[in-house]
């Protein structure tokens, strides 16, 4: 959890602005939902490995008996907890008031989660996630305008180079089981998997039988990692899609990610499919228990962590609501992003400092400041040191442009404004 200095609390919010002013183009409305929620929804089953991070609140009135007697049930301890995501918070806030939303909901939340990790580069245990969703549409089209709308952030962003890999847990469930896991056997499998970036396929393959999966499975899905590749370039498409895959992937999953390619490729400049920045990976796999189709991440070559990621989660809003409701989602994770975006323009709006002796009456000082500031200036104002030169800087460093010293009797249109820099 970290302290902002106002320049950095600036950028961040030029930042944010232009995320924003995207996602709004794109036809999502920001919505605002509380910082905790009930602890009970918290821990569902359905946030994957986020649960175990929460920030639980311990239950108000408890006395030191109670506490012990509850000491080994965390649900009997704590009624409440911080989010760990803007997910189960929008599937909440949709089975709350669906009666008062369209019936496909584009929603926007930027906001900030909290998550128990172990802070490192990249990780927080305060974070901002900027989220949009679409509740209601079960199609395709509302994976495509998620990843169009991601991707004309990124370029407005001036982010070069990002790409969107994409999965489908349906393939991925197809795959573990043409390899021969069991159904039992496939959240361990996945998580193992989850890892190849890191430990390499060798390590995958060692992990698998560590964990006493089934050997027969083991051994054909090493054989499957280990077969030999050409190294020609495919752009998405069927092509690379089937040749990722083992034989004979079911083709109405192949269809949907051929069709999602073909649309996000249509909305980019050119509206050519081969020069979409989306890659097929079929071992992505997402952590969260509660995908069930589509999953995606942003992926850049400057740093060896995903920028934010998503997916479709048909499941979850039925648990709130008692009837199956079609959701997806595409998260930035703001605080990985905002490390790699050129620094923003500072606002078009003259900001000056007015530099006045100690003197100077207070009322005449704030009508000048005010008739600056009505004039479109951004002002601040500052009693004249011995070192100057230290003030000067100080104010440039924070965004100021221009300064002039202030007399008994000055006016507005009588300043004389130099150049901080």
């Amino acid at each position: 959890m970290r302290d902002f200095l106002p320049a950095d609390k600036a950028r961040r919010e030029r930042v944010l602005a232009v995320i924003r002013e995207r996602y709004r183009a794109h036809g999502f409305d920001e919505i605002e939902t509380p910082v905790v929620e009930d602890y009970e929804r918290l821990h569902a089953g359905i946030g994957g490995d986020n649960e175990k991070l929460a920030f639980n609140l311990l239950r108000r009135g408890l006395d030191a008996d109670a506490i012990r007697a509850a000491a080994d049930d965390p649900a009997a301890l704590s009624d409440l907890g911080l989010r760990y995501d803007l997910t189960v918070p929008l599937a909440r806030f949709y089975a709350s008031h669906r009666s008062e939303l369209p019936a496909v909901f584009r929603a926007v939340q930027i906001a900030p989660v909290w998550r128990a990790e172990r802070p490192q580069k990249g990780r927080y245990r305060q974070f901002v996630q900027c989220d949009i969703d679409i509740i209601g549409d079960g199609s395709s089209r509302a994976e495509a305008e998620l990843i169009t709308a991601t991707l004309d952030t990124l370029d407005a962003l001036g982010l070069d180079g990002a790409t969107v890999r994409i999965n489908d847990r349906r393939a991925l469930d197809w795959m573990l089981a043409s390899f021969g896991f069991s159904d039992d056997e496939k959240p361990g499998v996945l998580i193992t998997i989850d890892k190849l970036d890191k430990i390499g396929a060798e390590g995958v393959v060692a992990e698998l039988a560590e964990r006493g999966a089934t050997a027969s499975a083991v051994d054909a899905f090493g054989a499957f990692l280990r077969r030999p590749q050409t190294l020609e370039y495919r752009p998405y498409g069927e092509g690379q899609i089937r040749k990722a895959l083992p034989e004979g992937a079911p083709d109405d999953v192949v269809a949907h990610l051929v069709a999602l390619g073909e649309a996000v490729a249509a909305a980019r400049p050119g509206g050519e499919a081969g020069g979409v920045p989306l890659v097929f990976d079929p071992f992505l796999v997402r952590g969260m228990g509660y995908y069930t189709g589509t999953i995606y991440e942003i992926a850049h070559p400057s740093v060896p962590y995903s920028l934010g990621g998503g997916g479709r989660y048909d499941g979850m809003i039925g648990r709130f609501l008692g009837q199956e409701v079609p959701a997806v989602g595409f998260s930035i994770g703001f605080e990985r992003l905002v490390d790699l975006v050129a620094a923003a323009e500072p606002d078009a709006a003259p900001a000056v400092v007015l530099v006045h002796d100690r003197d100077l009456p207070l009322g005449e000082l704030l009508a000048l400041k005010s008739a600056v500031v009505a004039g479109g200036a951004r002002v601040r104002l500052e009693q004249r040191p011995k070192n100057l030169k230290g003030l000067l800087e100080r104010a440039a460093a924070d965004g100021y442009t221009s300064f002039a010293t202030v007399s008994a009797g000055a006016v507005a249109d009588g300043l004389e404004f130099k150049p901080l820099s």
